[in-house]
């Protein structure tokens, strides 16, 4: 049930949250904080770089013809590698 909070909802959430006694870091938030630090800025990604990253899995699926499957499996079967090596060794071809 996806509600949208009124004005006064929201005042009373936010004074929920602030009334909270502020947590203190635990030493897995203090070393992941240290450990940001410490990255290079100049080594991260773009959001550009980072969704094209993600636009390709590294999975395809493909309908192909039985008979066409069986041999591409024969084949692999034959070379004794796995029907993915294999297509991705024809592929690359």
């Amino acid at each position: 049930m996806n509600h949208e909070l009124t004005d006064e909802e929201l005042a009373g959430r936010l004074a929920q949250i602030d009334a909270r006694e502020p947590e203190e870091p635990t030493a897995e938030d203090l070393a992941a904080l240290a450990q940001a630090e410490d990255e290079d800025p100049a080594e991260a990604l773009s959001l550009e770089d980072y969704r094209a990253q993600r636009e390709y899995s590294g999975k395809l699926m493909l309908r192909i013809p039985k008979d066409l499957h069986r041999d591409l499996a024969e084949a692999a079967k034959r070379n004794g590698v796995s029907l993915n090596q294999y297509a991705v060794y024809k592929l690359a071809r």
